[in-house]
């Protein structure tokens, strides 16, 4: 999934995904899509930990960065984000987050996010659904 013109209109003013230090990264699948987060003081937690908050917010960016390079004449935002975060991650790291298109329809996509760390070990598991909308002309 080519995601180079959704970065170009991410980086072209401040925004949650840069606030947050997210990096989005094309895929050779197109069903597929990635996006890194250097764990530090724009998304931890006062202990020096990823915040869950700033996990789910890269899974909803990252899914929606692949919704809308697989609709790119439409607006895509998230309406349901659901996760489960099963592992701390400490400041220093950095974590990748894979989304995998799980629907495509007209109207809604869904996707599961699937964020590890720089082990590969899994941090945290999201479930995000968008709404596509339609632009008019």
């Amino acid at each position: 999934m080519d995601v180079e013109r959704i970065n170009l209109i991410i980086n072209s003013k401040p925004n949650l995904s840069t606030a947050l230090g997210m990096e989005f990264l094309s895929t050779p699948d197109d069903d597929t899509c990635m996006a890194t987060m250097k764990v530090d003081e724009r998304n931890r937690q006062p202990f020096g930990f990823l915040s869950g908050g700033a996990s789910l917010a890269l899974a909803e960016n990252v899914a929606g960065v692949g919704s809308s390079a697989l609709c790119p004449q439409c607006a895509c935002v998230g309406i349901e984000v659901s996760g489960s975060h099963v592992k701390a991650v400490a400041e220093g790291d950095t974590v990748t987050a894979f989304a995998r298109l799980l629907h495509k329809g007209t109207t809604l996509h869904v996707w599961n996010v699937d964020i590890k760390d720089s082990h590969g070990d899994l941090i945290s598991n999201v479930r995000v659904t968008n709404y596509v909308i339609k632009n008019k002309k």
